[in-house]
Parts: structure tokens; C-alpha cells; sequence
């Protein structure tokens, strides 16, 4: 028969448009399914616990991606032996290797490996101490002071030199023993401070070594030694360090351990220590940004040192900001696969650490560490393509929203950081503000002296800050001076009776009377720029400090000025980023959408598709 052939039916149509539509899916499905259930093999990890409050927050994040990351916080020295031995498949340390410990050396593994620097802090000085019933949050010590007290020098709270330190506290320093918590395993944190003391005080840690049956020079040493009858301390881990001295029994410790462990884990104060500047400062993510900057990084890509820090420039810096032991901690991992170690570790591995490079740095702030800076990030990324098995991918850093990042590469944190107030500054005044996790200002018999606001430098001008408050008939504290701008000025009340007016440094601050009693604080000019703001302090109430996010009761508060030097101010926290199941593959994503566009089609597109031919095949 001529012509063309009949057209098939209507629903035989739907049938093949129906079958059209599956094939398509299938294929895309099929295409995708791996984006939809990717795997990771378990990997493990051992080593410090300084940095082990921010490994176990991002391993308890990136368990909504399928990974499962073990660490165990056995101390830096350990991670060290256990990744040369070959029993975990990375390592987390303060030191790199290669350290001289007591004439030993540790040498390096034979397997291949790189350093990545993974979250930096501040190894601060964590204590408990009272006056009366009142826990003191304020103390302050000075580099001597602080070598003296690790070597036994300074055995009682009440030595003229804490005393020095601490002009506020002079008079009611307690005649308690002096007792020094120091770690009993080989610990980063040890070598850190160690470090320190024998580059910093050298005469001082050399008697102490020799003291302790050690050669000499000492130098640094992981392994804290130990004086027979000394009256240390010793414990296991960061927390078992911090742990001890915040038992309410053991009034008069002080230990040497990460910021994270005072703010995050026990809410316990730190010393303020000073540094080069002449000013108190503790080590808040800002001021650890700005110390960082002074850090001199190994740039030597072929260098088995590739990214390892020398910290003499941090030591001295003369920024009054800077908080002099900062520094900041590496993970060590394997550029090839061995026995222990496969490319399915890796790809985990690699996964792992395109997290906590980028998403993972965004609140660490919140923990008591400090962001890394936007050149360790761009190295430590590319330290992750030497894994073996990773999955590499281009990281938009932009996209990190790390709160150290700026549009010009320079530090944000670091610029954004306040100065210290006057009353951090060494010399007759002290403010009574609490550190570390505990805020709560210093109360003393007899009053004491005022609390400080901070400046800030800006564009626009910051805001004034807040004076001193007076206790109990004390007398308030001067407020701050910040640098060059218009003048702000600052309020605050106080509760003591019979007391005397007593005005700050500001520029033209007012002193005001507090409800039945002592007068209030002076104010503080402004920071750099051309409008400043204000900022009242008040006697009572609630406000949150901006490097802790803790709150704080009955202080007042200092903002920096918004553009028009008006409100005030505080940190700006990162957005967090969301992510895909195997954090990033966009096409794959895009894939998955059609997919999905697709299987709707298929379902509902061939009933409609059936009724429409039936209704046009009647109308024909």
C-alpha cells in the first residue's frame, strides 16, 4: 500500500514518551549517584591536645557528610612517634620534628610527609587564686615573673614581683603558696613555653634544667623536667592540666595551657602578660592575629620545614596588641600512600582538610583559637593536593568567609583589632575586667581601681570607651585614650558610698554620681578618624564581649563607631557556607537538579501527555 504509514496510536505515544523520559533519568541518576552517596573510609589521627577542642568540633561537623574522623588527644610527642610508626593516618603537633630533647633527638619517619598549619591560639597562663571569698580574674604578670614562677623562683603570691605586676591587687595579695601545674607527658604546649623561657629568660631555664639533672643549655624540651621536692604539679593533657587547677580545692594553681581550655572548657581567668609594648594583654583571637603577623613562616617549599614557624618576631613585637606566646599548630600528613595508608584514607583525609582550612576557620573564635590568616590558608590548601587520593578541588578562599580575609590580602582581624586601654598599660593603675572565661571584675577590701574601655582604629573614628567603675568607695580607673580623632566620651555608675569623684584620662569625659555614692569614670577620645561615637558604661546590666561572645555582668561596655561614628560595635562572625554532601561539585549538583526536574516529567508528563492526544484524537 502507498503513502505514508499510520501514525501509531495515542497511547502507544505516551508509552514511548514514557520510556523516553525513564531512560533519560536512569542515565542521569546513574551519572550522579556517586555526588549522592559518596563514601569516606574512617581515618585516625593522634597528637595535641592544644589544638583538640577545634579537631573535635570539626569532626563532630563534618559528620553530616559521611565522615568519620578519630583523633585521639594523646599529646604532640606521641602523635609525632605514632605517625613515624605508622599507626595513625596523621598527626597533630605545635613542633615539627627534629626537636633536641634532652641531648635526644627526634628524628623524623621515614614515610613521606608534609606540614599543614590547621588553627593558631595563644598558649596562655590559666590560675585560681582568691582574695577573702572572691575569685581574682584581673592578675597580671610579666615575663620575669612568669619564667620565675615555672622555675621555682617565686613560691608565694604575695613576692614583691606579682605584687609589682598587679598595683590593683598589691595590698591583698594572699600569703599562699605558689603552685605550677606543668604537663607530665611530652607535650606541644611544654615545648612551646619552653621555647620561650629559653630564648626569652635563658639564665633562669638553665638553672632550672641543671637543677633538674638536665644538661645545659636546656633549650626547648616537650618533656617537662622536674625538681625532686619542688611542690609542681604534674598532669596529663590540656585537660587534665586545666582541670586540676579549676577544682575549687586547689586555690593557688596556675598552668600553662590553650586559651580554648580557660574560655570554652572551664570558664577560669588567664593571666594578662605583658609584652614589649609595656602593656598586659591576653591572648584573644584579634591579639594573637596581630602577634601572628610578626611570625616568621618557612617559605622553602622544598624545605622538609615547608611552613614551620620561628616566633622571635612574635616574642618582641612592640604592638601594644600583641600577646607574645602565640602561635599556631600543624597537622602532619603523608604525601604517599604505605602500608597503613591507601588512597581511600587519602581521599577522606584530603576531604577533611578542604574543611577545616576553609568553613572550619570561620568560628574558632568562638573556641578560643584564632583564625588562620589568609596566606597559611592558600598554603595549607595547597599542601592538600599532596595527599594522595584526594579529590582536588579549587577552593573560591572567598567563599571561606574567614574573618581574617580582606579584599587586599592584609589581615581583617588583625586591623580591626582594639588597642588596650590605659589601664593595661604598666605602671600605677590596674583594671579590675576578667579574662579568659570569666569576666567578672575583681572585687577587693578597700575598692579598686577603675575598669577600661578599648580604642579601635577606623576610617570613621571609634567610639569612646568605657571609664573604670568604682567599688565600695574605691576609686575609678582612668578611661582610655585612643589615637587621633574627634572625642568620645563615656558614663558610668557606681555603688560604693562616701565615696570621691574621681574623673579618667579622656579628653573632655564627664564624671557622673552613681546612685547614692561614688562618682563615675572619665571618658576616652576616639580612635583614628574623623567622627567619633559614644559608649556608656553602667554599673549594672548585661553586655557581651566581643572576643569571647561570653557574657559579662555589671561592667561597662566599649564599641567602635559605625561609619558615621555612631553605634557601637563588635565583631562581625562569619556566615557559615553550606555544602553538599561531598563539599563542592557544582556540575554534579547541577546534574542532580535535572535529574530530579526530570523524574517529576516522568511521572506526571505521560498521564498528561495521554490525555491531551485522547482529547485531540475526539476532537479530529
Amino acid at each position: 500500500m502507498s503513502g505514508t504509514p499510520p501514525a501509531p496510536p495515542p497511547r502507544r505515544r505516551a508509552y514511548v514518551a514514557s520510556a523516553v523520559f525513564t531512560l533519560v533519568t536512569a542515565v542521569l541518576l546513574a551519572l550522579v549517584a556517586p555526588a549522592a552517596a559518596a563514601t569516606y573510609v574512617p581515618i585516625s589521627g593522634a597528637g595535641s591536645t592544644w589544638s583538640q577542642n577545634a579537631l573535635d568540633q570539626w569532626r563532630a561537623n563534618v559528620k553530616q557528610y559521611g565522615m568519620t574522623v578519630n583523633y585521639n588527644g594523646t599529646g604532640s610527642s606521641d602523635g609525632r612517634n605514632q605517625f613515624r610508626n605508622g599507626t595513625v593516618d596523621y598527626a597533630v603537633s605545635e613542633i615539627p620534628y627534629g626537636i633536641k630533647d634532652s641531648g635526644v633527638v627526634d628524628p623524623p619517619p621515614s614515610r613521606k610527609y608534609a606540614y599543614m598549619p590547621i588553627v593558631a591560639g595563644g598558649t596562655s597562663f590559666m590560675y585560681n587564686l582568691k582574695i577573702g571569698n572572691q575569685r581574682v580574674t584581673n592578675l597580671r604578670l610579666s615575663g620575669p615573673v612568669i619564667a620565675k614562677i615555672f622555675t621555682g623562683g617565686i613560691t608565694m603570691w604575695n613576692d614583691p614581683a606579682i605584687k609589682a605586676d598587679n598595683p590593683g591587687l598589691a595590698a591583698s595579695l594572699p600569703a599562699r603558696r605558689v603552685v605550677p601545674v606543668v604537663r607530665s607527658d611530652g607535650s606541644g604546649s611544654t615545648a612551646q613555653l619552653t621555647t620561650w623561657m629559653s630564648k626569652q629568660h635563658r639564665s633562669l631555664w638553665d638553672a632550672y634544667c641543671g637543677r633538674a639533672g638536665r644538661s645545659t643549655p636546656c633549650g626547648a624540651t616537650s618533656n617537662y623536667p622536674l625538681v625532686p621536692g619542688g611542690g609542681f604539679v604534674a598532669q596529663s593533657g590540656s585537660n587534665g592540666v586545666s582541670g586540676y587547677v579549676a577544682q575549687a580545692g586547689n586555690i593557688g594553681t596556675i598552668t600553662y595551657v590553650e586559651y580554648s581550655y580557660a574560655v570554652y572548657t572551664t570558664g577560669f581567668p588567664v593571666a594578662k602578660v605583658l609584652n614589649a609594648a609595656g602593656y598586659y594583654t591576653e591572648p584573644t583571637a584579634k591579639n594573637v592575629a596581630v602577634a601572628l603577623l610578626n611570625a616568621r613562616i618557612n617559605k622553602d617549599s622544598s624545605s622538609p620545614d615547608y611552613l614551620t614557624q620561628i616566633l622571635d618576631g612574635v616574642y618582641n613585637s612592640t604592638d601594644r596588641r600583641n600577646y607574645p606566646l602565640s602561635s599556631y599548630s600543624y597537622m602532619v600528613v603523608p604525601t604517599s600512600t604505605e602500608a597503613n595508608f591507601n588512597a581511600q584514607k587519602g581521599k577522606t583525609l584530603g576531604a577533611f582538610a578542604y574543611y577545616f582550612l576553609c568553613q572550619g576557620q570561620q568560628h574558632v573564635d568562638n573556641l578560643g583559637y584564632s583564625p588562620l590568616p589568609v596566606n597559611l590558608v592558600e598554603a595549607g590548601l595547597d599542601q592538600v593536593r599532596r595527599i594522595p587520593g584526594v579529590d582536588v578541588e579549587n577552593v573560591n578562599i572567598k567563599n571561606c568567609r574567614n574573618p581574617t580575609f580582606s579584599a587586599d590580602g592584609g589581615n581583617t582581624l588583625a586591623k580591626s583589632a582594639p588597642y588596650p586601654p590605659a589601664c593595661d598599660k604598666q605602671g600605677a593603675s590596674q583594671c579590675t575586667t576578667g579574662t579568659g572565661g570569666d569576666k567578672k571584675p575583681t572585687v577587693t577590701p578597700g575598692g579598686s581601681t577603675g575598669t577600661g574601655g578599648s580604642a579601635t582604629p577606623g576610617t570613621n573614628g571609634g567610639s569612646g570607651a568605657s571609664g573604670g567603675t568604682g567599688t565600695t568607695g574605691g576609686t575609678a580607673g582612668a578611661g582610655t585614650t585612643g589615637g587621633a580623632g574627634a572625642t568620645g566620651s563615656a558614663t558610668g555608675g557606681a555603688t560604693g558610698s562616701g565615696g570621691t569623684t574621681a574623673s579618667g584620662a579622656g579628653s573632655t569625659g564627664a564624671a557622673t554620681a552613681g546612685s547614692g555614692g561614688a562618682a563615675a569614670t572619665g571618658g576616652s577620645t576616639a580612635g583614628d578618624g574623623a567622627t567619633g561615637g559614644t559608649a556608656a558604661g553602667a554599673a549594672a546590666g548585661t553586655a557581651i564581649d566581643p572576643d569571647t561572645g561570653q557574657q559579662v555582668s555589671a561592667l561597662g561596655t566599649s564599641g567602635d563607631a559605625g561609619a558615621a561614628g555612631g553605634g557601637a560595635g563588635g565583631d562581625v562572625f562569619a556566615v557559615p557556607v553550606s555544602t553538599s554532601g561531598t563539599i563542592g561539585s557544582g556540575a554534579r549538583r547541577a546534574l542532580m537538579v535535572l535529574a530530579g526536574v526530570l523524574l517529576v516529567g516522568m511521572t506526571v508528563g505521560p498521564p498528561l501527555l495521554s490525555r491531551y492526544l485522547t482529547a485531540r484524537r475526539t476532537t479530529s
